[in-house]
């Protein structure tokens, strides 16, 4: 999730079990902090891009090493001037405040390696995108309430905004199950061969949501609102799955191919060998791109000893005036087509009068 919802929840985390002890003021500092910590390994560099993505959200974020750090975190701030007698306390706060932040992130789609050193499996259920203000606002206005209106009152406002901000991760599950409902009944009636699929929201709601099928072919990509009136169109697009076969060995392509979860493609462009992470973006533009190989003089592929990365973005205000009235159930079609159908359409431009 995005540091301000990790740092808002580690606050309010915070205000909620020691408000009463330390200060509300102290005790959301505190929070705060503790809840930006795990995301701190960004500074990390694994020597790579891949390894840099696919190595995020690792040990810094595995509930095991978390829940053993923090009684010696307790024990630092009770170093403190006044919270000594606090150690049980800030053990019990600091061990939710980490914890939740992994729980957090794993309700994005990215993968959190919350079972390390167990398993290094990325855990991720997509039913919220990394940043969703329906989730954040509730616990920014009641931390605020809570600072400058001290008292019970502030603390009451506090656990509401928490309660509020949790019944929305609920509902964007049952956002997440009811779409999975509609796109199994509509591939099962196209006769469509399903190996695996996905279902995220897109970005900053839980309304609209993209359906990702890999099949025996490639992969389709759909948008289905919550507010549709009409059946969900999937578009197909190649996987490239004969260029995998003939790189799967390569140290990076594997482990980018591992930590998708088999939703990846892999494409040539412009003499560049590419490998996408189909889960987070939409066609053609996605976060996490990268180049592995390179065709020399000879026109042979040659392996990149470091990958580049060639993430891409749509242009923003169309995008998001797109993204707007397809969740309100509007039948267009995906981004890209419609970007390119409204520039076929748009008229000359005049001149500006003089």
């Amino acid at each position: 999730m995005d540091s301000l919802s990790q740092l808002s929840l580690g606050a309010a985390v915070g205000v909620a079990v020691m408000g009463k002890r330390t200060g509300v003021g102290k005790a959301a500092l505190i929070g705060a902090f503790f809840g930006t910590l795990p995301d701190l390994d960004v500074l990390i560099d694994y020597g790579d891009p891949i390894s840099n993505m696919t190595y995020h959200r690792g040990d810094s974020h595995s509930l095991f090493y978390l829940g053993l750090l923090s009684p010696l975190f307790a024990w630092l701030l009770c170093r403190l001037p006044g919270q000594r007698r606090h150690w049980r306390r800030w053990t019990l706060t600091l061990a939710l405040i980490l914890i939740t932040h992994v729980l957090l992130d794993n309700m994005t789609v990215y993968g959190t390696q919350l079972a390390r050193p167990f398993t290094d499996y990325p855990f991720g259920i997509g039913s919220i995108f990394i940043m969703d203000p329906l989730y954040t606002l509730p616990l920014l206005l009641g931390l605020t309430v809570a600072l400058f209106r001290r008292g019970s009152r502030g603390l009451s406002a506090n656990r509401l905004g928490v309660g509020l901000s949790t019944l929305y991760l609920c509902w964007s599950l049952v956002a997440q199950w009811q779409v999975g409902q509609t796109a199994d009944r509509v591939l099962a009636e196209q006769g469509i061969e399903v190996e695996r699929r996905l279902i995220t929201p897109t970005a900053f709601n839980t309304l609209l949501w993209r359906v990702l099928v890999i099949t025996p072919d490639g992969y389709l990509e759909g948008f289905i609102s919550l507010l549709d009136r009409e059946e969900p169109q999937f578009i197909g697009h190649q996987q490239g799955r004969d260029l995998y076969k003939k790189w799967q060995q390569h140290p990076q392509v594997a482990r980018l191919a591992w930590f998708s979860k088999g939703f990846f493609r892999m494409s040539e462009r412009r003499g560049q060998l590419l490998i996408t992470d189909l889960r987070m973006g939409q066609e053609p533009s996605y976060t996490f791109s990268f180049v592995v190989a390179e065709r020399g003089p000879t026109q042979q592929w040659q392996a990149l000893s470091i990958p580049r990365q060639l993430g891409e973005r749509p242009p923003m205000r169309p995008a998001f005036n797109w993204l707007w009235r397809r969740a309100l159930g509007e039948p267009l079609p995906p981004l890209h087509r419609w970007l390119d159908d409204s520039h076929h359409h748009a008229g000359p431009v005049s001149a500006p009068a003089r």
